[in-house]
């Protein structure tokens, strides 16, 4: 049952990765991220005219209705590009809403950093530390995602709160599929994170089980003395006696038969 479920947390951690860093990696290269529409309302017959209508993402700012019909021009982080827009507030929104790039892209970092370490991990699963370091950054690319979007909603929202109230003038904005594949990867990539953090510590404890006993590389002492088994190390061996040669052992006898014996007391 453990082997099935860390094959299991092994292969959603990969989805939920890849998955991740396709959503954001389309998010990030396509321009519809937010909507607008614009426009004025007839008072004879109550109906819009559209004066203008956009859509646009991180790098690009596309008319569909309007002078600029049409029309795609790249957003300038450092010059104004020369468009028409109705009204001042819109052209606000589109200059405010790019304080959100970096972190979008920075996340598209992180999530591909995170899904090669991953995948290496998986290949080599020896490798424990690697499951922990890929989690953290799959965490890492989620928050700065996360961070990301927050700074655009609010963007937007602040300049349509300011943005002054005429009943014989519309304005219409809503986040197309770009922004809601940013928000999947986002959930995604938390997911592939904890998994990966949790498959870690799944294959740790495991190593921990299976690890034997530092004491069975020690051999056994008795406890009934704190001296025991010190000789088995060669250090406190004697060192070895030269054997005697033959003159030695007959000069040890002669000596030995000549010796006197004691003189023996009889009793009385």
């Amino acid at each position: 049952m453990s082997s099935f479920s860390t094959r299991a947390l092994t292969l959603l951690s990969s989805v939920f990765g890849a998955c991740g860093l396709l959503l954001v990696g389309v998010a990030v290269s396509t321009d519809y991220w937010l909507l607008m529409e614009e426009g004025i309302v007839l008072q004879q017959n109550q109906t819009t005219e559209v004066k203008m209508a956009l859509h646009s993402g991180l790098w690009r700012v596309c008319f569909v209705a309007g002078p600029e019909k049409g029309r795609c021009v790249a957003s300038e982080y450092f010059t104004e590009p020369e468009i028409e827009i109705t009204t001042e507030n819109t052209a606000n929104i589109l200059k405010m809403v790019r304080t959100a790039t970096p972190f979008p892209m920075v996340s598209l970092l992180f999530v591909f950093t995170a899904f090669v370490i991953s995948n290496i991990g998986h290949i080599r699963p020896q490798r424990t530390i690697l499951a922990f370091v890929s989690g953290i950054f799959f965490i890492l690319s989620g928050l700065s995602l996360v961070v990301g979007l927050v700074l655009y909603i609010s963007s937007i929202n602040d300049e349509v709160m300011n943005r002054p109230r005429e009943p014989e003038q519309f304005f219409h904005y809503h986040y197309g599929w770009s922004f809601a594949f940013a928000a999947s990867s986002f959930l995604l990539k938390e997911g592939a994170g904890v998994m990966s953090v949790y498959l870690f510590m799944k294959r740790y404890a495991e190593e921990e089980l299976y690890r034997p006993h530092p004491a069975l590389y020690r051999p056994r002492m008795s406890d009934c003395s704190d001296y025991s088994g010190q000789f088995l190390h060669p250090d406190s061996w004697a060192p070895p006696q030269r054997g005697r040669s033959a003159s030695d052992v007959s000069s040890d006898i002669s000596i030995q038969l000549n010796q006197t014996p004691p003189p023996q007391h009889l009793p009385q």
